[in-house]
């Protein structure tokens, strides 16, 4: 597949799921501020793409937590359906959707930094490369929860769909957590894969510039 079919499919994607998002969400408020991360996303990899395009692999990671906003910018994060049906099955108190968001918000960027500093030689020794790579994703869990903070005082009661909390006294740190979580087990499970698109990305450009 070409460069151009894989850059139009990533595009049209990106576009459906947001249009079809913004199709009566429960507030459109909450859904632009849902949303607006992965708006500020498509606009940095668009204006970076000639400089440093990234492997396939971390494309489609960032299209499945755009996707992911999405959704939670549609219904809010606290009445995703699937996950008050999960709630009402296992018994839970609250809809977990913010979880897997908080989960993902580690993942993914874990493959983005962690691409970022290897084919730029950022980190010399590798066997520190993981542990700042994991520091880096839960500064941006810390810095997103400042964010939050900083938009409930602004808004008041306006926020709590995009805050939700749900009741829950530790959801701040139980989201801070969950992206520990899911940073670490991105590193476990995908770095080796990543390593090889990373390579077989790079014998691309240098036989593209002979």
């Amino acid at each position: 597949m070409s460069e151009s079919t894989k850059r139009f499919i990533f595009v049209f994607v990106f576009f459906a799921g947001l249009f079809l998002s913004a199709i009566h969400p429960k507030d459109y408020f909450t859904w632009f501020l849902e949303v607006f991360p992965a708006l500020v996303t498509f606009g940095v990899l668009a204006l970076t793409y000639n400089r440093f395009r990234f492997t396939d692999m971390v494309y489609v990671l960032i299209l499945i937590e755009c996707y992911i906003l999405y959704v939670g910018g549609h219904y809010t994060y606290a009445e995703v359906p699937l996950f008050n049906w999960i709630r009402d099955y296992l018994g839970h108190t609250r809809n977990n959707y913010d979880k897997l968001a908080h989960f993902t918000q580690g993942f993914i960027p874990a493959m983005v930094v962690r691409e970022f500093f290897v084919r730029l030689e950022i980190i010399a020794r590798k066997s520190w490369l993981s542990l700042i790579v994991v520091c880096v994703c839960v500064t941006i869990s810390v810095l997103y929860e400042f964010l939050e903070w900083f938009v409930a005082v602004a808004t008041g009661e306006a926020a709590e769909a995009f805050l939700g909390t749900q009741g829950y006294v530790w959801d701040t740190q139980s989201d801070m957590l969950m992206a520990l979580i899911g940073a670490t087990t991105a590193l476990f499970t995908l770095a080796r894969w990543q390593d090889r698109q990373i390579e077989m990305l790079v014998r691309i450009q240098i036989g593209k510039s002979k």
